[in-house]
């Protein structure tokens, strides 16, 4: 699914991008611009970096209490 529509970046690639190294959002800003635009998609990219793991050290969030749900934005034709 796309997360940030304004680079159309998907989470498969953000997913890609942790597997190769990139542990921290302001590298997956630099790597993919994701949140650089709108910024709509920032707490999207951290649930994804939560969900692969790399959230607890390097997302910029301090804690987690819960679950927090992820949306995803959809593109949609002109």
């Amino acid at each position: 699914m796309i997360v940030c529509v304004c680079k159309s970046v998907s989470d498969r690639t953000i997913r890609s991008s942790i597997a190769e190294g990139v542990d921290s959002f302001d590298e997956l800003q630099f790597e993919l611009g994701v949140a650089m635009c709108c910024g709509k998609c920032a707490d999207s990219v951290r649930d994804v970096m939560m969900q692969s793991g790399v959230c607890a050290s390097r997302c910029g969030l301090d804690h987690h209490t819960q679950a927090m749900p992820m949306t995803f934005y959809e593109r949609k034709a002109a």
